[in-house]
């Protein structure tokens, strides 16, 4: 029986802190006591082992073209708990994931999957074929966005899309790099009123994370905010995230242990 929450952060447009938060809030659950992998699945640009300062010996392309096992491959941020996925930047043909290629992605990864609580996946910016093809997949999507006006408005036509092509009505939105609580309810409420207006759908605010100095200087020194600076205010607001996701997966428990971790799509 399946307990593994997977989840995709995925967002409207680039710039948003979608990897750091994707990293952090991974980090603040094992933290909690909980085993989580981390896979970044932007095939275009990828970064999250910039973000870690590591320099991994293999990567998700070689382990869907059979050059290294994936569990070769994945690399151990915390031992037995925290294990990365990097992705292999500027390979065109994983940025446009072909239907057969996204069945021989499933068929690597799902005997692996099951040994986790959290699969956090790591989007690119925007809706590319992979973009809508992995939050399709997903147990839960949570879209991060900030207070920007192009940010609500890239992150609207992503949930249109999605909705449209898939029908998906469920999604969480996050608000990153808040001056305050009242900013990011404000920046949801737009959000949740065009969604609510013309796609007859309410996204359910997770949480926000303020602006926060240690976060830049996290990222400088490559290490995972959590780690650098637990006690800062945007540590303790993805902390405070990372416990409500606790909270959504025991009350998914029934309907995940009836799905693989990740759903396959039709043809």
């Amino acid at each position: 029986m399946n307990s593994t929450l997977s989840v995709a952060v995925l967002s409207g447009k680039g710039g948003v802190g979608k990897t750091n938060i994707s990293l952090n809030l991974a980090c603040a659950l094992y933290q909690a006591g909980f085993k989580n992998l981390l896979i970044d699945c932007d095939m275009g640009l990828a970064n999250l082992d910039v973000l870690l300062g590591i320099t991994p010996e293999g990567n998700l392309q070689n382990a869907l073209l059979g050059e290294a096992r994936l569990n070769d491959v994945l690399y151990p941020v915390e031992p037995k708990g925290f294990d990365v996925l990097p992705a292999a930047s500027g390979v065109p043909e994983l940025n446009d994931m072909s239907p057969d290629l996204r069945d021989l992605l499933l068929e690597r990864l799902e005997p692996v999957l099951g040994g986790y609580d959290f699969v956090f996946m790591d989007l690119g910016a925007g809706i590319s074929e992979t973009v809508q093809t992995f939050a399709a997949m997903a147990a839960v999507r949570i879209v991060l966005i900030t207070p920007e006006p192009t940010s609500l408005t890239d992150s609207y036509a992503l949930i249109k899309v999605l909705n449209n092509r898939f029908g998906m009505r469920d999604f969480m939105v996050m608000v990153n790099q808040a001056s305050s609580a009242k900013e990011a309810q404000g920046a949801f409420e737009k959000l949740n009123g065009a969604c609510r207006h013309f796609l007859h759908l309410e996204p359910v605010l997770l949480g926000h994370v303020r602006m926060d100095k240690k976060l830049p200087e996290a990222v400088c020194r490559q290490q995972p905010l959590l780690r650098y600076a637990p006690g800062s205010p945007a540590a303790q607001d993805i902390q405070a995230m990372a416990a409500r996701l606790q909270r959504v997966r025991l009350s998914m428990a029934d309907w995940l242990a009836a799905r693989s971790v990740l759903q396959a799509l039709p043809k």
